[in-house]
């Protein structure tokens, strides 16, 4: 039992424990007894509230035996994102200045879930090396890296300790790290989540790339927790009050497909290659209508970021918090604006002719420590436009590692994005205990 425990979705679990099969304490104990066993070797949570988590858990159930029912995640457990605060939890976000800093007030996201029962484990480790809490590793191989910067949410997610989670993403860091551990991941479109709590603080309006998402080891769990925590909490001012569509009312045959392998990194190994394609062929099979395109100007999204957002990577908090003035002129950045936004208009105007791209999530499978370069040119050019991209498990390397396929939908498409994800889950198998190094 205590397998089928960790290993359950959150959809399931919060089945369960509604009727009455297993109890929220049985559950949270499952969990925490999985995370004392394979948190040492992982690094992956790094702060724990087992008591708390114990205590809220025997109050689920006993709400339960009264039938007083919180919400869908009642008495589900998950872990957050160390960049996300909470309000009982340190919140670094890998920044020693931070260290021991607990905030006064939950996230926007945070305060969501668990009003809808969820009941928080602990907070988890951001950026695969950081100058608090160092290295995570990957768990079907401990000498890999799990990429970030959620990296302990997906390994913990892919090691049984959690069974959904949420982490940000402001070029692929919800998507790369779902690639390398084998997990899904969803990039809801910018404007949907409240990024109210979340550290760095982001201004959307000037970087609208940053986005608070669902983690899981399921595509259904990401559909169970999004519309959870989107919506206008009336202190972000990008949100937007846009409906959330049904994901299981979009019929999938039917949906005009592209999809493209080629990057300007470098093209990935045929395994990659291949994995992409047999997703393609999945949707193919599905009465999708698929040709092999890749969108527009796809070259300039490594230039539009990398010359216009002259600040460091943000590991560098004190540059952040200093405020560092831009080494720009106002002409360069006038000319890199006009490159962004014709790199914007031109990705905007090839969605017009196609529902759903197809991607690799990275150039490669996870690589050792040592060798992880970070190859995010194909999650970073739909940052770039805010679009709602899934990352799910579609197949596996020769040396055992996870490989993600991203889709693609329009923006507030997110409901497309989860309905084709999980068409390939379905098909190509997703998350797999298999291969797991504990």
């Amino acid at each position: 039992m205590h397998d089928e425990l960790i290993f359950a979705s959150a959809t399931d679990l919060a089945r369960w424990i509604r009727r009455r099969d297993v109890s929220s304490l049985e559950v949270v104990g499952a969990c925490l007894e999985r995370i004392a066993a394979v948190n040492p070797a992982l690094n992956a949570v790094v702060q724990l509230n087992a008591e708390a988590a114990l205590v809220r858990a025997q109050a689920a159930d006993a709400a339960a035996a009264r039938g007083d029912w919180w919400g869908p995640l009642h008495g589900v457990p998950c872990t957050i994102k160390d960049w996300i605060e909470t309000n009982d939890l340190i919140c670094t976000a890998g920044y020693a200045p931070r260290i021991g800093y607990v905030p006064p007030h939950d996230a926007t996201t945070v305060a969501r879930m668990r009003a809808a029962g969820a009941i928080v484990l602990g907070k988890t480790n951001a950026v695969s090396g950081n100058e608090v809490y160092g290295l995570t590793h990957n768990p079907y191989n401990l000498a890999y890296s799990p990429a970030g910067s959620s990296s302990g949410e997906a390994a913990i997610i892919a090691a049984g300790g959690s069974p959904v989670g949420l982490g940000s993403d402001s070029g692929g860091s919800i998507r790369q790290p779902a690639h390398n551990c084998g997990i899904a991941g969803l990039k809801p479109t910018v404007g949907r989540v409240p990024l109210t709590g979340h550290y760095p603080r982001i201004n959307v309006m000037n970087d609208p790339r940053t986005v608070i998402g669902p983690m899981a080891r399921s595509v259904e769990d990401l559909a169970l927790v999004l519309p959870i925590i989107q919506g206008v909490d009336w202190r972000d001012a990008s949100v937007v009050p846009m409906p959330l569509g049904d994901w299981h009312a979009v019929d999938v045959e039917g949906l005009r497909v592209a999809f493209y392998t080629d990057a300007v990194e470098g093209n990935p190994p045929d395994e990659v290659v291949q994995t992409v394609r047999a997703a393609a062929q999945v949707l193919a099979d599905a009465g999708c209508a698929v040709e092999q395109k890749a969108p527009p100007l796809v070259e300039h999204s490594y230039p539009v970021t990398l010359d216009y957002w002259s600040r460091p990577e943000p590991e560098s908090w004190e540059v952040w918090d200093a405020g560092e003035e831009t080494k720009l002129t106002s002409l360069e950045v006038e000319q890199h604006l006009f490159l962004w936004d014709r790199f914007r208009r031109a990705l905007i105007a090839f969605m017009e002719t196609v529902d759903v791209r197809l991607t690799p999530a990275a150039q490669l499978p996870a690589r050792p420590h040592d060798d992880d370069q970070g190859h995010i040119a194909y999650t970073l050019t739909y940052s770039l436009v805010g679009y709602p991209a899934a990352v799910v498990r579609c197949g596996t390397s020769a040396d055992g590692m996870p490989i993600g396929v991203q889709v693609v939908a329009r923006p507030w498409r997110d409901n497309v994005a989860l309905a084709a994800a999980a068409a390939l889950e379905q098909a190509l198998g997703g998350w797999r205990r298999e291969g797991l190094a504990l």
